[in-house]
């Protein structure tokens, strides 16, 4: 990853408005803060989230709290829970998607 464009900024998560993404059952809650090429973001899942899509965009993904089912088209399943990460590359061979039957909190940087 090559950050380009993006000053030095502090963010502060708690004045961060989020925005709700629907799953096929739960929802996502984003806090998204974009600049140059990046976005970086604090996702909670509530318990129960099922993704509605699969993902082929890269990421790195740490988990703050709670457990996070990674599942990959090709079948690989993946828990992480807090402290744990992933990182992949945009347009993966094999795409992902999350779940969670606890709930999570993540931050996310793409």
């Amino acid at each position: 990853m090559r950050i380009q464009n993006v000053p030095f900024t502090v963010t502060d998560w708690n004045d961060v408005a989020a925005s709700e993404h629907p799953g096929i059952q739960g929802a996502a809650y984003w806090k998204t803060f974009e600049a140059g090429n990046i976005r970086a973001r604090i996702v909670e899942y509530s318990p129960g989230y099922v993704a509605d899509h699969w993902c082929s965009r890269g990421h790195v993904l740490y988990v703050l709290d709670g457990e996070l089912e990674t599942q990959l088209r090709d079948g690989r399943t993946f828990t992480l829970t807090a402290g744990m990460s992933y990182q992949v590359e945009d347009d993966a061979p094999a795409p992902h998607r999350s779940s969670t039957r606890t709930g999570a909190r993540l931050f996310i940087v793409d």
